[in-house]
């Protein structure tokens, strides 16, 4: 093996592990949200949209007027929670949001998760990276492209290798 290749394949092997833990807990976090039993939010229910008596816009005043200083809200969206047409206005990256009753316009916060929905926002979108989210998924994701571009170079010169072997022997 050649000093080039025995030092690519120890990089390989170290993006590799590396890049393993972050994939893991993205992957496993994803088989969570196949079970919507599982995580809060993860099941959709229809809507009776008789039963609607706030308008969108009313919904987003309300939830100023309930913080008191206008919300940096990012998406609003209407779903039925505890079997009641509600709006929940998400603000920055959906770490926080409000509770919108659509019927009676009553506001209120977004109770805290449980722990599988944690963990599911925290492994599945890196929440916990705060303002680090976009950077370290950019890093990792160049760490997971290296480290397939080492196993294809790999690969490829193993194969190369062998048909050398089965071609001179």
């Amino acid at each position: 093996m050649t000093k080039i290749r025995s030092l690519i394949y120890r990089v390989h092997a170290w993006l590799g592990a590396i890049v393993a833990l972050p994939v893991l807990a993205w992957a496993s976090s994803g088989l969570l949200y196949a079970l919507p039993s599982v995580v809060e939010g993860g099941r959709a229910l229809p809507i009776d949209a008789t039963r609607v008596r706030i308008a969108p816009s009313e919904a987003l005043e309300r939830a100023n007027l309930f913080a008191g200083r206008q919300l940096p809200i990012t998406a609003l969206t209407l779903l039925v929670r505890d079997g009641r047409p509600t709006y929940q206005a998400v603000g920055g990256m959906g770490a926080d949001s409000l509770l919108i009753d659509a019927e009676t316009g009553e506001v209120r916060q977004t109770p805290p998760p449980g722990p599988l929905t944690r963990y599911f926002r925290q492994a599945h979108f890196f929440f916990f990276a705060g303002k680090w989210q976009v950077p370290l998924l950019v890093s990792l994701s160049f760490l997971a492209c290296l480290s397939a571009l080492t196993g294809i170079y790999l690969n490829l010169s193993l194969w190369r290798q062998r048909r050398n072997e089965t071609r001179g022997g």
